[in-house]
């Protein structure tokens, strides 16, 4: 597989994109109005502690108070996830940890790290179990573990790691995972970087206690820099950029920590934009429809809820030939790949729970768990897809760091309200007949109805009597005018001559 990052940045935002065998399966932006606030640490002080969920809520000075649960004020001795063990897991929640009203109070300071962003109204997510990334290393002051990525294959290969590791770091000095891209350096790299790790910590505790809470300690690297250093490898055939300052603050510090890699740095200088070329614009913007087709011609529709996500699985135009097992087998291969594909563009994070085509075959079930499975494992966040259901169901969760794709670009329609759909032109019309007959029993005797044109092309063209038995009934000298600045859903009552507006008076949901 041809594994390629592109990097497209500008004064106002940074975006990166992963793509793999030319098609696009990872998207990030970063804006300056816009902080990341995952990895950074603060000196926050907590506001309240809730025995009844285990939990505190801690002010870092952002606008949301952090959230910190018990099992996050305690080390992970056995989670060996390259990114720090942040996020926890479901075994945590079900061990028995010391009572969180015995371990903070109300006032107290406390170190923090954040490791999951604000998502619509719930605050970051802290823990207290700080994690300092390097490239080829995590450092964890607070623990004593030395742990290897679980990416990293081979049971030798991780012993020699492990036992390196141990071997370089000092007596009581924390704990370290190698990371995947470690996995061939020497003892003496990452005694270098442990070194300079342990200095970063030391100049982070020396901050803390010179500052008062709330406040930020240490930020974490911007999205480029944050990239560069955990993704870029020998695993990936280029990087390309189209900005000549990024490119030399790249080139600078690859050049430092994997000058091997400087031959597949490639600075665009086309005439075409960067992510035209490689279509990458055209793919964003069909992350944002709920219809995906697939190569069979089947597709899947993507819905998100506040609960979770719902995808459904359809054959579309594959009808196959004379085996519907085989038609719906196919359809549901394709489904799976595109469906691990998906999440990761829509950066989609929680409850995921997917439709697919129902199959009699306990094998063919099978294969598309393991096609499904098989395509998670490329996904850098955690994911767990459980067995497919008897009514063709497969339940997952995807670990969720940030909003989604779709909620960073975007915000609810001010017609619809986020919901989609608004009124039809003839439900409209049924909220104009009622407002009009609340309007004559309040002995309004002349009233002026603006509308949107698709409205008034309703009236004119399906009920051309509209108006003229509206006036019978209600006794009201009606005037219907079209207006295009309304929404299609909209419409305004103006009584009398001075056409003052009484919208409000007579119209009801």
């Amino acid at each position: 597989m041809r594994r390629e990052i592109l990097v497209s940045a500008s004064p106002k935002e940074s975006w990166v994109a992963l793509l793999e065998d030319g098609r696009l399966v990872e998207i990030m932006f970063d804006r300056p109005d816009q902080g990341r606030l995952v990895g950074d640490i603060y000196l926050g002080r907590v506001d309240a502690v809730l025995p009844g969920i285990q939990a505190a809520f801690v002010d870092i000075g952002e606008e949301k108070a952090g959230f910190l649960h018990v099992s996050d004020l305690l080390g992970e001795e056995e989670d060996e996830d390259e990114n720090g063990g942040k996020g926890g897991g479901g075994g945590r929640r079900n061990r028995k940890y010391p009572p969180i009203q015995d371990q903070v109070r109300k006032g107290q300071e406390i170190l923090v790290q954040v490791t999951k962003e604000p998502i619509s109204t719930k605050g970051p997510r802290l823990t207290a179990q700080v994690s300092l990334p390097g490239r080829f290393l995590v450092y964890m002051p607070h623990s004593s573990h030395v742990g290897v990525s679980r990416k990293i294959d081979g049971r030798e290969q991780r012993s020699r790691l492990r036992a390196m590791a141990k071997e370089m770091l000092p007596p009581d000095s924390g704990g370290i995972i190698v990371r995947t891209v470690g996995e061939e350096v020497t003892k003496e790299t990452l005694e270098r970087e442990f070194q300079r790790l342990h200095a970063n910590w030391k100049k982070i505790r020396r901050r803390a206690k010179s500052q008062k809470a709330p406040s930020r300690v240490h930020g974490e690297a911007h999205l480029i820099s944050g990239v560069i250093r955990d993704l870029f490898s020998n695993k990936f055939d280029g990087l390309t950029v189209d900005s000549p300052e990024v490119h030399g603050e790249i080139s600078e510090y690859v050049s430092n920590v994997a000058p091997e890699l400087l031959e597949r740095i490639r600075m665009h200088d086309g005439p075409i934009p960067l992510f035209d070329e490689h279509g990458v614009e055209e793919e964003i913007r069909k992350a944002f429809q709920r219809r995906v087709d697939l190569p069979s011609g089947g597709y899947i529709i993507v819905e998100p809820t506040e609960a979770l996500v719902s995808i459904d699985v359809n054959t579309g135009r594959y009808t196959g030939r004379k085996d519907p097992e085989h038609t719906i087998l196919r359809t549901n291969m394709d489904a799976a790949r595109e469906v691990a594909r998906q999440l990761r563009l829509r950066d989609v994070g929680g409850i995921i729970v997917v439709d697919f085509i129902d199959m009699e075959s306990q094998d063919n079930r099978d294969k598309v768990l393991q096609e499904l499975r098989t395509h998670l494992g490329r996904d850098r966040a955690r994911t767990k897809a459980f067995e497919v259901s008897s009514l063709g169901l497969i339940e997952m969760t995807r670990q969720r760091v940030r909003p989604s794709l779709f909620q960073s670009l975007t915000e609810p329609c001010s017609h619809c309200g986020g919901s989609g759909r608004v009124s039809s032109p003839a439900t409209v019309v049924r909220r104009i007949e009622r407002a009009l007959v609340r309007a004559s029993a309040a002995n309004e005797r002349q009233v002026v109805v603006r509308v949107h044109p698709e409205v008034a092309l309703q009236v004119i063209e399906a009920e051309p009597d509209f108006l003229k038995r509206l006036r019978g009934r209600t006794k009201i000298d009606l005037d219907l005018r079209d207006d295009p600045l309304l929404r299609e859903d909209e419409f305004h009552l103006l009584s009398g001559p001075s056409e003052a507006d009484v919208t409000a008076k007579y119209v009801t949901r």
